[in-house]
């Protein structure tokens, strides 16, 4: 019961941490928000670690946890610019495929997948086809729905975050997710050097950016917790469910609407996604 309210609420959290960085990418420039959100949570991670007062894992922890780094915020930014300019309620459950990328990494090297995890797949597929399919303007036929390419691309980065932080955590969980978090900010503000956005522009949106980045964290460590306290399974269906909390966001705060068989493909993408996390 603890597992399952904890992957609950690492759901509500990232739903939110989702349905923020989406609102706040459209008024402002994505890279100013990706800078300072993961700042933030880069700062609450330093200060947990110096308060643990534990040494680094080895290198290749680390090494892994710097990829998964750059993965992760490759496909945040491909998320937030997705949502910015797509329908929350396409965009949102097409990311959570990123879930099935360690299935397909397994796969590779050797693994097979059970059979919910491999119904979980089909279905999903399933619904990205429907779900990325929106008419065309004046009777032009069916088109890539605005945001679906974004969204496949967040997955790609988002799977790959969990790939190697599932390396790299083997050893210091804390760790790795500090290492990971300092590369994305590394990358970011690398990124702000070249491009010089008005990140000034962030101030008065300070407090619900900064929360963007403290919700993602408190995510990562409900999940964590959660995946302690249970069946990882059990977890990891749970906390699967936070494009629900986004779509239901910008449905009742947008007044967001898809087209019917757009809504049915958003089922099925969700039915798989719970399916290959319960595999």
């Amino acid at each position: 019961m603890v597992a399952v309210a904890l992957g609950l609420a690492a759901s509500v959290s990232w739903g939110l941490a989702d349905f923020i960085g989406g609102t706040k990418s459209r008024a402002l420039d994505l890279l100013a928000v990706l800078v300072v959100s993961q700042g933030v949570a880069l700062v609450l991670l330093a200060v947990a670690v110096a308060v643990r007062a534990e040494g680094p894992p080895g290198a290749e922890a680390l090494l892994y946890a710097a990829g998964a780094g750059a993965a992760g915020v490759a496909g945040l930014a491909a998320l937030y610019r997705g949502l910015a300019v797509g329908a929350m309620a396409v965009v949102a459950p097409i990311a959570a495929l990123g879930a099935g990328i360690p299935v397909v990494v397994g796969v590779a090297t050797g693994d097979r997948p059970g059979a919910v995890q491999a119904a979980g797949i089909l279905l999903a597929l399933a619904g990205v086809a429907l779900a990325a399919r929106e008419d065309a303007p004046e009777g032009g036929g069916a088109r890539l729905a605005v945001g679906a390419g974004l969204a496949a691309g967040a997955a790609v980065g988002i799977g790959l975050f969990l790939v190697g932080m599932d390396a790299a955590g083997d050893e210091d969980v804390l760790w790795a997710l500090a290492a990971a978090r300092l590369t994305s900010v590394v990358l970011l503000g690398a990124a702000v050097l070249a491009t010089r956005p008005d990140v000034g522009a962030v101030r008065p949106h300070l407090g619900a950016v900064a929360a963007i980045g403290m919700l993602d964290l408190a995510a990562n460590a409900l999940f964590t917790v959660a995946a302690t306290e249970g069946l990882v399974s059990v977890a990891s269906v749970c906390s699967s469910l936070y494009p629900v909390v986004t779509i239901v966001l910008a449905a009742s705060l947008l007044g967001e609407r898809v087209r019917r068989v757009q809504g049915l493909g958003v089922v099925l993408v969700m039915l798989g996604v719970v399916g290959i996390a319960a595999g």
